[in-house]
């Protein structure tokens, strides 16, 4: 009851063996190997998903905003006094730093 004997002659091929070293030190030990890669992508793929929600949260806000400015003529001068210091011709403007 040799325990060499019991093995297949498949699994004694030096190519076979090799073979299999490689997969097994390509699945589990390299750099790149299958699992670090997966969380690595799972991580990108949920800072993505977050990022793009963010905008598309941005975008909604920015097209209200639009719509009001469109509709609201006192709104609209507000914002343009606000952002751009915008004054009437009779008027002096003072800005004050914070």
């Amino acid at each position: 009851m040799n325990l060499i004997a019991r093995i297949p002659a498949w699994l004694k091929n030096k190519y076979t063996i090799t073979s299999l070293v490689f997969v097994v030190w390509i699945l589990f030990f390299d750099d790149q190997d299958i699992f670090t890669t997966y969380f690595k992508h799972r991580a990108e793929l949920h800072k993505l998903q977050e990022s793009r929600n963010y905008y598309l949260d941005q975008i909604k806000l920015t097209k209200s905003e639009l719509d009001l400015l469109k509709s609201d003529r006192s709104t609209l001068e507000k914002f343009a006094r606000e952002r751009y210091w915008m004054k009437k011709d009779n008027e002096d403007l003072f800005i004050m730093p914070e």
